[in-house]
């Protein structure tokens, strides 16, 4: 039984008076960057799977900033509240599908009507600790609706550019501090771990299988893998989310309760995967776009790397107030205590420009927060300020104009 609903919303009014402040973020080597992938998704038709979550919505947004005709396909967004709703995202979709991923009939209908250029699949469960609770749908969300969306495009037999989303928690983490590369081998001790291990295992057998890059002009299907680091941003409610705890604590005055406060991770701000994500599916809409059919990997150097305690300290100092301490409790799941990425390959060969400072990530952050509280109708417009900022720079008249205009809603 086909279990899908499509959503239409009424555009909301949305207050578009700038009042974060925008700093530069490598200005040169992120504006040629974006300004590459926006020429190439301009007018693209572009299926975003997951888009009501925390990561979803702000891509959408960037999507339709950029020009792109964007599809949704996701279950009801996962918190109350949630960035997808507060920024009106809905407004912007030209479809809206509310389906399960693994939902193979419910899918096809979808790809069939909105007949996408470009996939971008982000539909997972992403919370670890949810993954002890019930890991049986931890496993079968990630891997098994990984399968399905590829085993539809093999059934389809269109060309499209599909970008799978995984995590740097995919590897066999030793946690020997060593930064993993994208050859390295995949594993997981965890559920959540083990999930994004196969989910990167089924997405290289479909690769290989019915995809091999060196046919493309055969099958069509140009297909890699992206695995990012923790990211933090506005709007991010997620359940046990580093950010979401923070913020909540803050904004009442209590004290953050964090556990593992010595684990390192490598953080970056939402927008710098994004950047990523949309790269890779420029270049498989290129002529060259055999060459980007593999596993990829966005975060920071290693040596800006830091630890829980760090970037929680980050974000108490930004907002000018409050404080933490360490959560001891015998009934956590276990964590590991080291993680770190190595993007050199996503610097040479995409010229992907690697995240700002941490530092400035933990600003955007706690300044997007400041700017809701204050105005809860301005979600949407400090989205775009940070989109617009982190394109910025020789040619980011261009991006910023089109983050303006973004702003502007049709008449009801």
């Amino acid at each position: 039984m086909v279990e899908l609903t499509l959503y239409t919303q009424r555009r909301q009014r949305i207050d578009p008076r700038p009042c974060l402040r925008i700093n530069t973020m490598n200005q040169t080597r992120r504006t040629e960057t974006a300004l590459s992938f926006a020429t190439a998704l301009r007018g693209r038709n572009v299926f975003v799977t997951g888009h009501t979550g925390f990561k979803g919505s702000w891509l959408s947004l960037w999507l339709h900033q950029l020009g792109a005709t964007v599809t949704g396909f996701a279950l009801e967004p996962p918190t109350q509240p949630n960035n997808f709703e507060e920024a009106g995202i809905g407004a912007l979709l030209a479809r809206d599908y509310r389906a399960d991923i693994r939902d193979r009939d419910a899918l096809m209908l979808a790809l069939d009507a909105s007949q996408p250029d470009v996939i971008l699949h982000l539909a997972a469960r992403t919370v670890v600790r949810e993954s002890f609770v019930d890991p049986l749908e931890t496993i079968s969300a990630n891997v098994l609706g990984t399968a399905t969306l590829l085993d539809a495009l093999r059934q389809r037999g269109k060309r499209c550019a599909v970008v799978v989303v995984s995590t740097d928690k995919c590897y066999a983490n030793d946690e020997s501090g060593r930064a993993f590369v994208e050859e390295d081998p995949l594993g997981g001790d965890d559920p959540y771990s083990a999930s994004k291990g196969a989910m990167e295992v089924v997405a290289q057998s479909y690769r290989h299988s019915f995809f091999p890059p060196d046919q493309l002009d055969r099958h069509g299907v140009a297909l890699c893998t992206a695995r990012a680091g923790n990211v933090i941003g506005g709007g991010d409610w997620t359940p046990d989310g580093l950010v979401a705890d923070v913020m909540r604590s803050l904004r009442v005055g209590a004290r953050v309760a964090i556990r593992n406060p010595n684990a390192v991770r490598p953080w970056q701000h939402v927008l710098e995967p994004l950047a990523g994500y949309l790269s890779l599916a420029s270049r498989l809409l290129g002529h060259d776009a055999a060459e980007f059919c593999s596993a990829w990997n966005f975060g920071p150097d290693e040596a800006d790397s830091e630890s829980v305690a760090q970037v929680v300290e980050r974000l108490v100092q930004g907002w000018g107030s409050g404080g933490w301490q360490a959560r001891i409790d015998a009934n956590d799941p276990p964590e590991a205590n080291l993680l770190r990425l190595s993007s050199a390959k996503s610097k040479r060969s995409l010229g992907w420009p690697g995240p700002s400072s941490i530092a400035e990530a933990a600003d955007r952050t706690v300044g997007w927060f400041r700017r809701y509280d204050s105005d809860p109708t301005s979600a949407r417009a400090a989205c775009l300020i940070d989109i617009a900022a982190y394109s910025r720079g020789s040619g980011g008249p261009v991006v910023a104009a089109a983050s303006a205009r973004a702003l502007e809603e049709e008449p009801d």
